[in-house]
């Protein structure tokens, strides 16, 4: 007998499906030229253009992928590619119909600009 509340079957369906799509096999690289790049999957890894994004100042990666819709959940992570300066922090990531809009500000101490590519991770989980 369980002793928690019980899942709905739509949150059931939702566990099951993403188990069965398989979505590690479906890990996708991209890279971006002018904030910009295409990648269908559902996670996915983006190597941006060479940055000098100045401290403060935002960086705005636009991903075209087929697979999001604008209820869609994304979450996303980015670390340095060649970058060596600056403080890169995703401060905003938006969803909408076959896209994916992530912000990357530069939010560093002192006044010392991005000066390399950066890497962007993203991950997507469907709404049911």
């Amino acid at each position: 007998m369980p002793t928690g509340p019980e899942l709905s079957d739509n949150y059931k369906y939702r566990n099951f499906r993403m188990a069965m799509a398989g979505v590690a096999s479906e890990v996708g690289t991209a890279t971006a030229s002018a904030g910009a790049a295409t990648l269908s999957d559902l996670a996915g890894l983006i190597t941006t253009e060479s940055l000098t994004t100045a401290q403060n100042a935002i960086y705005t990666l636009t991903i075209t992928n087929t697979k999001v819709a604008a209820g869609d959940l994304v979450f996303a992570h980015v670390y340095d590619g060649t970058n060596t300066q600056g403080t890169p922090t995703i401060t905003r990531v938006t969803p909408g119909s076959s896209s994916i809009v992530i912000k990357v500000n530069n939010l560093h101490a002192s006044a010392e600009a991005l000066n390399g590519t950066l890497k962007i991770g993203f991950f997507v989980v469907k709404a049911l």
